[in-house]
C-alpha cells in the first residue's frame, strides 16, 4: 500500500482543521456576496464595446456649399444591395462608402438635366467620401465609430479596438496572476479594481482613437485580474460544497447580471462618453469591500504565515459565533510550508511532463472557448432586430447555463460535462449555416442555444481548472489559462468581421474548433470528489504521462525536486 501524496494529505487536513467554522455561516455568506458583487463591473466592461463601437447607418456628406438642385442632391448617393444586419440580402439602400462624382453632378445640374430621366445614373462615376460622413442619430447620439469615422477604409479599426482590450487582458493574466501567488489574492484583487476604474474614467476624455485604445488596454489588464483573483479567493476560502456553488453559479451569474444591465443602461444613455462614465460607478462602490474581505488562509499557509491564517479563521469563527480550538493548523505547519516557501512562477507550469501536458491541453480548450464566447457575444449587434434586445437576450441565456453548470459540476463528471457541452455548442454552430436565409429567427435561436452551450462549458472549465492545479500555483495557473485564451479573444472580433465575406464562415470556424476542443478535453483527468491539491507533487496524472515508479513518498520528493529545477 502506497502512502497518500503529501499535498492530498495537506488538503484533507486543511478542510478538517477548518471544518469547525461550518460551511454557510455569516462569514461565508458575507464573503460569497461581496466577491460576487465585485464581479458585476466585469460584465459591464467586457461587453460595453458592443454599444461603444456600434456602427450607425451612415452615408457620404454632400457639402451644402455646392449649388446642386434638390433632385441631384437627393440622387447624389448611389444605391446598393443591403446585406442587412443578418447579412442575408435585402433591398437597395444608399451606399455607406461612396457617392457619385460631384463634378459630374454639378455639370448635370447646371445643364438642367434630371437624374434617371436625362441621365442614366449607372453611367456616372463614383468616388469615396472625401468630405466625411453623416450618421443616423436615431439610435445613438454618438459612438467611437461616429466620433472618429471608423468606417469604410478605416472600418478595420473597429474590430481592432476590442482586440486592444483583450491584449490588456492577456497581459494582466500574465502579470497579475504571478503577483497574486506572490503577494496575495486580496491585494492584487483591489489593485486591479482600482486600475480598471481609473483607466476607464480617463478613457472618457480620450481625444483620439489611439488614446482610447491605449487606455482600453490598461482597463483590460485590471478587468481580468480582478475576476481571477476574486474567483481564486472564494475557491480557496469557502468549503467544498459552497465552493462548487460559488465557482459556477455565483461569480458567473453576477457577471451575467452586469452583462444584462449593460443594454438597459446603454438604452438610456446613447452617448458613448457618458455611457463609459456611468460604468465606472459600480467599480468605485466595490473599493470599500477591502475592509470586509480577508486574505486566503490557504495562500497564507503556503507562504508559511500560519499565525495570519489562524487569525482569518478565528475571525470567521467569531462571525459565525463558534468557539475555535486553541491551535488550528498544527498538523499543517511542516507539510504546507515546505513547498509554499519556494518561489514559484509561470515556468513551473511547464516544468514536468505531467503539469506541462495538462497546461497545454487546458490552454487549447480555454482558447477555443474564448473565441466562441466573445465572437458570439460581440455578434449581437449584427443580428436581425434590435441591438439592445439581442444583447439582453445574449446575457439572459447565460443565467440558466450557469445554473445548469452547478448541477453538472455538483453531481456529474467534470471531464464528461466539459466534453458534452463543447460538442453540443460546436454542433449547433455548424448547423446554423444550413438554415435558409428566410428563417432568420430560427438561425438566431440556434445561435443563442450555441451561446448557451459555450457559456455552460466556460462556467465548467473555470472551477475544473482550479481543482486540477495546486494552491502554490493556482492563481498563476488560472491566470496562465486566461492569458492563453486571450489569443482567442484578441482575434474573436475578426471572426464577426468575416461576415462581410461570408455569413457562414464564422460559424463554420467556431463550430469546428469547438468540436475539436471537446474531443481534446477527454484527455484531462477527473477531479470530481478529489481534495484541492496544495503542492505540485500532489496533482493528478495526465493520461499521457505514465509514471515509471509508484506514486509513493520517494517519488513525490523526486517530482518536487524536478518542479524546483533541481538535479
Amino acid at each position: 500500500m502506497t502512502a497518500e501524496p503529501a499535498s492530498s494529505t495537506a488538503a484533507n487536513d486543511y478542510d478538517a482543521s477548518t471544518s469547525f467554522v461550518g460551511e454557510w455561516g455569516r462569514f461565508q455568506q458575507q464573503l460569497f456576496l461581496l466577491l460576487c458583487l465585485s464581479v458585476i463591473p466585469n460584465g459591464f466592461s467586457s461587453m460595453a464595446i458592443v454599444f461603444l463601437a456600434d456602427t450607425p447607418a451612415h452615408r457620404c456628406v454632400v457639402p451644402a456649399r455646392l449649388n446642386l438642385t434638390a433632385a441631384w442632391r437627393n440622387s447624389s448617393i448611389p444605391l446598393e444591395e443591403d446585406g442587412g444586419r443578418g447579412g442575408r440580402g435585402g433591398p437597395l439602400v444608399p451606399s455607406s462608402c461612396s457617392r457619385y462624382k460631384l463634378e459630374e453632378l454639378l455639370s448635370f445640374s447646371h445643364r438642367g438635366l434630371l437624374p434617371g430621366v436625362d441621365v442614366n445614373l449607372s453611367m456616372v462615376q463614383k468616388e469615396s467620401c472625401g468630405d466625411g460622413w453623416t450618421y443616423d442619430r436615431s439610435v445613438y447620439t454618438s459612438t467611437i465609430v461616429s466620433e472618429w469615422d471608423l468606417v469604410c477604409d478605416d472600418s478595420w479599426k473597429k474590430p481592432l479596438t476590442p482586440s486592444f482590450y483583450f491584449c490588456g487582458v492577456l497581459t494582466g493574466s500574465f502579470v497579475f496572476g504571478q503577483l497574486s501567488d506572490r503577494y496575495g489574492r486580496k491585494l492584487v484583487m483591489f489593485v486591479a479594481i482600482a486600475l480598471q476604474t481609473v483607466a476607464t474614467f480617463i478613457q472618457v476624455f480620450s481625444p483620439s482613437w489611439a488614446v482610447f485604445c491605449a487606455l482600453f488596454f490598461v482597463a483590460g489588464m485590471g478587468q481580468i485580474s480582478n475576476y481571477v483573483a476574486a474567483f481564486v479567493l472564494g475557491t480557496e476560502i469557502l468549503g467544498p460544497r459552497v465552493r462548487t456553488i460559488f465557482s459556477t453559479v455565483g461569480v458567473c451569474t453576477f457577471f451575467a447580471v452586469g452583462y444584462m444591465l449593460l443594454p438597459l443602461i446603454a438604452f438610456l444613455i446613447r452617448d458613448w462618453r457618458m455611457l463609459l462614465l456611468s460604468l465606472t460607478l459600480p467599480s468605485c462602490l466595490c473599493m470599500p469591500f477591502w475592509w470586509f474581505i480577508p486574505e486566503s488562509p490557504r495562500w497564507l499557509l503556503s507562504q508559511g504565515r500560519v499565525a495570519e491564517a489562524e487569525k482569518v479563521i478565528r475571525n470567521a469563527a467569531k462571525k459565525n459565533k463558534i468557539e475555535p480550538p486553541q491551535v488550528i493548523f498544527k498538523s499543517l505547519q511542516n507539510e504546507v510550508q515546505s513547498e509554499g516557501r519556494r518561489a514559484h512562477n509561470i515556468c513551473d507550469l511547464l516544468r514536468t511532463p505531467n503539469i506541462r501536458w495538462m497546461s497545454i491541453t487546458l490552454w487549447l480548450v480555454w482558447n477555443t472557448l474564448t473565441i466562441a464566447y466573445f465572437a458570439l457575444s460581440l455578434n449581437t449587434a449584427n443580428l436581425h432586430g434590435n441591438s439592445y434586445f439581442n444583447c439582453f437576450l445574449s446575457a439572459v441565456v447565460e443565467i440558466p447555463a450557469y445554473i445548469m453548470s452547478w448541477v453538472m459540476f455538483h453531481w456529474g463528471s467534470r471531464r464528461l460535462s466539459l466534453f458534452s457541452t463543447l460538442m453540443t455548442g460546436g454542433l449547433l454552430l455548424l448547423v446554423i449555416q444550413l438554415i435558409p436565409g428566410y428563417l432568420i429567427y430560427l438561425a438566431i435561436t440556434l445561435e443563442m442555444m450555441g451561446k448557451f452551450a459555450v457559456t455552460l462549458a466556460f462556467a465548467i472549465v473555470y472551477p475544473y481548472s482550479a481543482e486540477l492545479y495546486p494552491t502554490v500555483l493556482r492563481n498563476t495557473a488560472i491566470g496562465a489559462c486566461s492569458m492563453a485564451s486571450r489569443v482567442g479573444s484578441i482575434i474573436s472580433p475578426f471572426f464577426t468581421y468575416l461576415r462581410s465575406y461570408s455569413v457562414s464562415l464564422p460559424y463554420i470556424l467556431m463550430g469546428s474548433l469547438t468540436v475539436l476542443s471537446g474531443l481534446l478535453s477527454l484527455l484531462l483527468p477527473e477531479s470530481h470528489g478529489m481534495p484541492l491539491p496544495d503542492t505540485i507533487a500532489g496533482m493528478q496524472d495526465f493520461p499521457g504521462c505514465c509514471r515509471k515508479t509508484p506514486y509513493n513518498l520517494t517519488h513525490t520528493e523526486e517530482e518536487e525536486n524536478a518542479a524546483e529545477g533541481k538535479t
